[in-house]
C-alpha cells in the first residue's frame, strides 16, 4: 500500500510539474515586450478597430485574450493581453467563430497570417497579397493542442 501511495504521489506531482512547465515555458521564451509607442504607431493607420468580446463560448479561465486588434491592409496589431501558451497562430477568417468546433469547421476557408509569440501586444504584418476586406474576423488559436483562444469580428 506505501509503494501504490509513493508512486501516486510521484505521478501527481510529475504531471503538475509537466502541466506548469507547457503552461510558463511561452512566457520565458517569448520576445521582450514592444513599447506602448511601437503599438500605438502601428495602429495608427487601422482600417479596423475592435474590441474582443467579454464572453465568448470557447475561451476560459486558461483560454482567453482582452483587448483590442487594429487591422489595417498592411498590419494587424493587438493591444492587450493573451492567455500564455505554445503555438498560437492568428487567422483571418469570413466567418466569425468562437470555439473549438466552429474553428474545426471552417479552418479549410481561414488564412494564416502569422505566428504569435507575445502574449501583452504584438504586431503581425499582412502579407501584400492579401485583402482584409474579404474577412470578417480575426482569430488567435493554439495549433499545438487545437485549443480557441479568442476571436473578434471587426466588420459584418
Amino acid at each position: 500500500m506505501k509503494a501504490i501511495k509513493l508512486i501516486f504521489s510521484a505521478v501527481l506531482i510529475f504531471s503538475f510539474g509537466f502541466s506548469m512547465g507547457i503552461y510558463t515555458l511561452p512566457l520565458m521564451v517569448a520576445p521582450p515586450s514592444l513599447s506602448m509607442l511601437e503599438l500605438a504607431t502601428a495602429a495608427q493607420s487601422a482600417k479596423y478597430l475592435v474590441q474582443i468580446p467579454d464572453e465568448l463560448d470557447g475561451s476560459d479561465l486558461l483560454h482567453y485574450g482582452k483587448g483590442e486588434f487594429y487591422i489595417s491592409e498592411s498590419k494587424i496589431v493587438f493591444k492587450g493581453k493573451l492567455a500564455p501558451g505554445p503555438d498560437y497562430q492568428l487567422y483571418l477568417s469570413k466567418q466569425f467563430v468562437e470555439n473549438e468546433s466552429q474553428f474545426n469547421e471552417h479552418k479549410d476557408s481561414m488564412l494564416n497570417i502569422s505566428e504569435v509569440k507575445r502574449f501583452d501586444g504584438f504586431i503581425s504584418v499582412v502579407p501584400n497579397d492579401v485583402d482584409i476586406n474579404q474577412f470578417n474576423s480575426v482569430i488567435i488559436w493554439c495549433e499545438a493542442f487545437g485549443e480557441f483562444i479568442t476571436a473578434a469580428k471587426f466588420k459584418s
